[in-house]
């Protein structure tokens, strides 16, 4: 019995200690990801105008758009963008950009 407990007290802690990131749908993200072209690139690439997104991690970007939509960071262009994205849209977007190498 306290192995068991043990066990099921071990598998909750893992629940915590690792934030579930909804997946969002990589196609409704691509179709969004038009207007982040201009400054990150057709395939997320980066440019001189914004960093690389392809390939970053879907936690780091549903925190970093979070945070622009928050007004929090210093890209007024980015808080801009980020405003009129909704949680899913944000979710989408991370799903495509991780999707990519």
């Amino acid at each position: 019995m306290m192995r068991a407990l043990a066990i099921v007290l071990a598998i909750g802690s893992l629940a915590i200690v690792s934030p579930a990131h909804a997946a969002g749908d990589v196609a409704a993200g691509k179709a969004k990801a038009g207007s982040c072209a201009m400054c990150h690139g057709p395939a997320g690439q980066g440019t001189q105008m914004g960093p690389k997104l392809a390939g970053e991690d879907v936690g780091k970007f549903i925190q970093a758009m979070t945070d622009f939509k928050a007004g929090k960071g210093n890209s007024a262009m980015m808080k801009s963008a980020a405003a009129s994205l909704s949680g899913d849209d944000i979710q989408n977007l991370a799903a495509y950009y991780a999707s990519l190498k």
